[in-house]
């Protein structure tokens, strides 16, 4: 194993309530495809603040993988936004100001979960009238994360305009996290960054644009709540990443910092944040994959700028993304096989009471045992274990690269049925607005693209990193042409009169 892949120890500490240990060996205490990137993003938020206000924000003051912090519940909030079916028809209702506020009491009181002895008489000073209080609630459920989603009351989000905002996932009875929603990769999330070269920087950039409880629309949202709401969670620990630096962590630094350092205004930051946590997420599940594998570091991830006919970038694209969708299960192989071929099982294979002997090295080296009633051959409980754990990859972790990469706007189906990869003009300005400080030649900034997340999109790094048969001059030059024309309608890129086409951030701090 190479030092870059030298991995953490697990925590003597650790409560171990999976079945396994090996996603978690190779990536972390965990990927989870159910969770998309604007929920990640949130369990980041809901860490951070908790680190922030004790003092401790991305420093792991007591040691690696020792986090532990508490998310609010804010269930009064929640109930009101997200199950509430009594709204409307209140404000519809015959009656005065009085009136209307003591129907919808009444029966909101009866109807709300997770909330007992709460008869949301605070509301009322509040408010100006009810219909005041109505249309507040609309205009937070307006901008609500996934708003559109048909998610369970307790999992949907208010947008994070500060910390009165922010909560955690609960389950259907609002009792408790299940970690469906939130599974831990937010965490993750916060540990690459507290792992970062740059954290310093990158803390005091976050300061900057994470509020605290002044913004307006904080205040707003602040009203539907009691003036005394301490309903918190309990303690959340367990989080663990394997590694103690890598570069994946730094490249997601730069990128946050990068974009948290331009003249976006207000909250609008936060959505660039969302694909850039995504799209590093995406890319430390296969640059570890490869490692872990013995290959290269950088996936490569040929880009089509959608054409109106099939090209030959498209049949790259689309072969690439499958390529690099199996090098996970790869690396779970990978990781079994070091086991199998390690000096202690290949000794404990030919001792006496074998069985017994491989299937400690399989508790202490993968944390799994589940019961094995089959033969005692040690090959026969090897290969138990490998379809196990294959099984399980195939559950979630397996598809944490097709599900990031949808979210993001980086994987598509657009004209054709095949997956591949293929930029929407989001992710495109995100890309831009994180790599660009002044104007910057096309050729340089296709040439960063690929420097930085393996992207390929002009035949400059197609020819240098492709198979002859993968690569055609003229293909690669339309898509670039494509991408181009794409960039300019955006209005990212100007031609000049110098005959060169320069890519430009206009929300840059830096000027000419």
């Amino acid at each position: 194993m190479t030092a870059e892949l030298r991995r953490l120890p697990l925590p003597e500490t650790q409560d171990l309530s999976v079945s396994m240990w090996v996603d978690e060996a190779i990536w972390g205490h965990r990927l989870h495809d159910e969770q998309s990137p604007w929920l990640v993003f949130l369990e980041f938020l809901n860490v951070f603040v908790h680190e922030e206000d004790r003092g401790r924000a991305l420093d792991e003051s007591d040691g690696l993988n020792t986090l532990a912090y508490a998310a609010a519940h804010r269930l009064p909030l929640r109930n009101i936004l997200f199950n509430n079916p009594f709204l409307i028809e209140a404000k519809r209702s015959a009656g005065d100001d009085s009136t209307k506020w003591e129907r919808w009491r009444k029966r909101m009181a009866a109807a709300a979960k997770a909330t007992p002895n709460q008869s949301f008489e605070y509301l009322k000073p509040h408010f100006h009238s009810f219909d005041h209080f109505c249309e507040v609630v609309s205009l937070v459920r307006s901008s609500s994360i996934e708003g559109n989603s048909n998610k369970r009351w307790t999992s949907k989000f208010v947008f994070p305009y500060g910390r009165d905002c922010l909560y955690e996932d609960l389950d259907a009875a609002a009792g408790t996290n299940d970690r469906r929603f939130f599974g831990r990769t937010g965490e993750l999330l916060y540990l690459m960054l507290c792992r970062s070269t740059r954290k310093t920087e990158l803390l005091l950039a976050l300061r900057r644009v994470i509020p605290g409880r002044s913004s307006q629309m904080n205040s707003i949202v602040r009203c539907l709540q009691p003036d005394k709401d301490d309903d918190v969670g309990s303690k959340r620990t367990q989080a663990f990443l394997p590694y103690g630096a890598h570069p994946c962590f730094d490249e997601l630094a730069a990128d946050w910092i990068a974009v948290l350092g331009l003249c976006i205004p207000d909250f609008d930051v936060y959505p660039h944040l969302v694909t850039l946590s995504g799209l590093h997420v995406l890319l430390y599940q296969l640059t570890l994959a490869r490692q872990s594998s013995g290959l290269s570091a950088q996936p490569l991830i040929v880009c089509e700028v959608v054409a109106p006919r099939k090209t030959l970038v498209r049949e790259v694209a689309a072969e690439g993304y499958q390529a690099n969708n199996v090098l996970p299960a790869r690396a779970v192989d990978a990781y079994i096989s070091d086991i199998e071929g390690s000096p202690e099982w290949l000794q404990s294979v030919g001792d006496s009471g074998a069985i017994e002997k491989c299937r400690r090295i399989l508790r202490e080296r993968a944390k799994w045992d589940d019961k094995y009633e089959g033969s005692d051959d040690p090959c026969v409980l090897m290969s138990t274990f490998r379809r196990a754990a294959m099984t399980r990859h195939r559950q979630h972790v397996a598809n944490v690269h097709s599900n990031y990469g949808k979210a993001i706007g980086l994987i598509s189906k657009r004209g054709t049925v095949r997956l591949r990869y293929a930029p929407t003009d989001e992710l495109l300005r995100t890309l831009v607005f994180a790599n660009v400080g002044r104007r910057m030649e096309l050729h340089e900034f296709l040439k960063r693209l690929h420097v930085r997340y393996g992207f390929i999109f002009g035949d400059r790094e197609a020819e240098k990193a492709l198979r002859k048969d993968e690569f055609d001059k003229k293909a690669f030059q339309s898509n670039s042409t494509r991408l181009e024309e794409r960039l300019s309608a955006l209005g990212l890129l100007r031609r000049l009169s110098d005959g060169c086409a320069y890519v430009i951030n206009p929300y840059s701090a830096v000027t000419e």
